[in-house]
């Protein structure tokens, strides 16, 4: 028996010996009689046929004309078990001489059935309720860990063939670039597994990260990159503002031979709140047309939303030499271990 059965159980127990008390009270004769036992198991019996049966084989599938037929049929025998058997029992001389009528008889089978009745409808909302979070929840990491799992593949593609190039040239800077790429994706890999990591190492590895990619500039411009004090207590997902710094060292090499500008800074114009800014210069040539459709920003995009619904700003400002993106990022406080 699953633990939601249980407490199913439990609770419709608990919600019938309350229901038998209020209905079976009675100030001038407190004591618990049998025939009161007897009328409220007709009813209950009534409500779990209606419950466990009716309810998931003809409402649920909206069978609604044959839901409501087997309502009056049910609602018709208990009338009939009450009126032609337990009081036949209970009360031969008095109550049981004559038939009060439908309405009088409705009014007293239905409220007990309604009410047992009504917390089953309860009881399976709130458990429809809970699967329906749940499952958005597991969609939701689902999506996070494919759009997590592009990133290695997509940096990996990028700087290997960086890598080869300077291979093929026998390059001194090859060790460096391998060291550096160790370095990335030691972080990548083995420390991002979370949804949020530490604001401070994640920054370490946007340093580390766009050292690497500086090694593509050489001496064809300027990289600057400015942190503000970083506070210690914030954790933020993990990956993010990488995306933006790579495309902005892909489109300014790609159409500049020289005078290349990027600029990063990360601030905090308030206490929970990042603010990334990364400006980067190019050249209006053909392929660069497609950085805000590229893999990487869709990715981010998708992961800001579920990550920080109503929590993040993203602009982005394409001009003529310059691309800047904006980001604004509500952060949380890391637990106190």
């Amino acid at each position: 028996m699953s633990k939601s059965t249980k407490n199913e159980l439990i609770f419709q127990f608990v919600l019938h010996i309350i229901l038998f008390l209020i209905f079976s009270f009675d100030k001038d004769n407190p004591h618990i009689h049998l025939f009161q036992i007897v009328f409220f198991l007709n009813y209950a019996i009534a409500a779990w046929v209606i419950n466990y049966s009716i309810l998931p084989k003809f409402y649920y599938p909206k069978k609604y004309l044959f839901f409501v037929a087997s309502i009056i049929v049910i609602i018709a025998l208990v009338i009939l078990i009450e009126e032609a058997v337990l009081e036949q029992i209970f009360f031969p001389d008095s109550r049981g001489k004559s038939f009060p009528g439908v309405i009088f008889s409705l009014l007293e089978v239905l409220p007990p059935i309604l009410l047992i009745t009504g917390s089953k409808f309860a009881w399976d909302a709130h458990q429809k309720h809970k699967e329906l979070t749940q499952l958005k929840q597991s969609v939701k990491d689902s999506e996070l860990r494919f759009l997590k799992s592009q990133i290695h593949p997509h940096f990996l593609f990028n700087h290997l063939n960086n890598l080869y190039a300077h291979a093929i040239e026998h390059s001194p800077k090859t060790p460096s670039i391998i060291l550096e790429l160790s370095a990335v994706l030691r972080y990548t890999l083995y420390d991002c597994k979370e949804d949020f990591v530490s604001l401070h190492k994640e920054i370490e590895h946007l340093k580390n990260y766009t050292k690497l990619n500086e090694l593509q500039v050489e001496n064809r411009g300027n990289i600057e990159f400015q942190v503000e004090s970083i506070p210690q207590h914030y954790k933020i997902a993990p990956l993010i503002l990488s995306v933006f710094i790579e495309n902005a060292f892909k489109h300014s090499t790609s159409s500049q031979d020289k005078d290349i500008d990027i600029r990063i800074d990360i601030s905090f114009p308030k206490n929970n709140a990042l603010r990334f800014t990364c400006i980067n210069s190019h050249r209006l040539r053909g392929n660069i047309e497609g950085l805000p459709s590229g893999i990487g920003l869709k990715n981010v995009q998708k992961r800001l939303d579920l990550l920080y619904p109503n929590k993040h700003q993203l602009d982005i400002h394409h001009q003529s030499n310059t691309f800047e993106v904006v980001l604004d990022l509500e952060l949380t406080e890391k637990e106190e271990s």
